[in-house]
């Protein structure tokens, strides 16, 4: 893109033990597709990109809230998304409308995922699998961040959680976003609503909003695998995201105990 600018979806899908994410995108240096599994990583460069609305087409890849359709080398399957999960309002908040280096979006909590992608000659079925979606756009991802996404608990229950480094208006500050849908409720932590940070270490996040007491305690398995991530607009920063970390969290309302659940299916990432 010519002014320094990126756009990227990240669509996940798990069946049992197996999850696999493409991330199609465009950045100043062209458009991409990168799909990472519990394998590995892998970037493909594309010829063209094509946005409408949440509906990206790419090549001969289409991404969109009802499904996607791959084609690409090596790996190729289609599959349908059913009952989305979108939050009520957008997670940013106030903080859609003022200039941020980075904006991001929730496409879905989550949603059913019917279908199969072969990758190598490997057939990985979806049938009845879960699945989230999310995008960002802006010029750079943070210096410094986490990012923790599941919803493959025990409950029905669906947790994002970024805490990030935000430049802003000559300064900057330690922002956080938060969603958890628990059985359709939705439960919000924000630094626009007042959260507080009370605890950020590799391992443990503590967040208190008002009477709500958020506690999540994370293990990544591994180093994870590399991921480009925009700089300036351009794909040049490498990160690592961890595909089946270990997560248990424990959600409080006034001392009373609204949820506690644990899962080892978690994505996570931290810079």
């Amino acid at each position: 893109m010519s002014d320094g600018r990126f756009l990227g979806w990240y669509y996940k899908q798990r069946a049992g033990d197996y999850m696999l994410a493409f991330i199609p995108g465009r950045a100043a240096d062209g458009p991409f597709v990168q799909m990472i599994d519990l394998r590995g990583a892998r970037r493909f460069a594309m010829p063209d990109f094509h946005v409408r609305g949440d509906t990206v087409r790419t090549g001969d890849c289409v991404f969109s809230s009802a499904g996607l359709h791959v084609q690409l080398p090596g790996v190729n399957g289609d599959l349908h998304y059913t009952r989305p999960t979108p939050l009520r309002t957008d997670i940013m908040g106030p903080f859609a409308h003022l200039p941020m280096q980075c904006r991001h979006g929730i496409v879905s909590m989550g949603h059913r995922v019917d279908g199969r992608i072969t990758i190598d000659g490997q057939t990985h079925i979806f049938d009845g699998g879960s699945g989230y979606a999310e995008k960002d756009a802006g010029r750079s991802f943070p210096q410094s961040y986490l990012w923790l996404q599941c919803n493959d608990f025990p409950v029905p229950c669906s947790l994002m959680l970024s805490i990030a480094h935000i430049p802003f208006l000559g300064s900057a500050f330690t922002g956080c976003i938060c969603a958890l849908v628990l059985a359709g409720h939705e439960y919000r932590l924000a630094t626009y609503r007042g959260v507080r940070i009370l605890t950020l270490t590799d391992d443990t996040v503590r967040l208190r909003q008002g009477k709500l007491l958020l506690e999540v305690y994370v293990r990544p398995l591994g180093g994870g695998h590399p991921l480009l991530v925009p700089q300036r607009g351009r794909m040049t920063e490498t990160i690592r995201e961890c595909c089946d970390a270990h997560v248990s969290l424990r959600l409080t309302q006034a001392g009373r105990t609204i949820l506690t659940c644990a899962s080892d299916r978690a994505a996570y990432e931290r810079r």
